[in-house]
């Protein structure tokens, strides 16, 4: 089995940012929109632009469903929170929603991480 891939918009320092986070506290291979291979790019949505995915050997996880999948897969004090979440029956209904808001405000939650670079696993 491989190891799970997280694809990000290596143009966005945020997304870069997060990418990072999650290559350091857990087990992931990175790839930004740019290093995208053909096989990659055709098991993702048309318009894989928009968001994160996670790509594993068995699906494609996308949005808000990926970072939820990244969280819960992640050595962080954010881990438990993500996995009581996961429990929670229709959670789509906040998490996409979530997702966007903090995609559309991307900008801004840069400024915050670069000014507090993450701690070293």
């Amino acid at each position: 089995m491989s190891r799970p891939t997280v694809v990000y918009d290596d143009d966005c320092g945020f997304c870069t940012w997060s990418a990072g986070y999650a290559a350091r506290h857990g087990d992931f291979d990175l790839v930004g929109f740019s290093e995208l291979t053909t096989g990659q790019r055709t098991r993702l949505p048309d318009d894989y632009e928009r968001c994160v995915h996670l790509l594993t050997d068995e699906r494609v996880y996308s949005c808000g469903a990926a970072t939820e999948e990244i969280l819960c897969r992640i050595d962080s004090p954010a881990t438990p929170f993500a996995e009581a979440f996961s429990e929670i029956p229709g959670r789509e209904y906040v998490r996409e929603p979530l997702y966007r808001w903090v995609a559309d405000h991307r900008a801004w939650w840069g400024k915050i991480v670069s000014a507090n670079p993450p701690a070293r696993k």
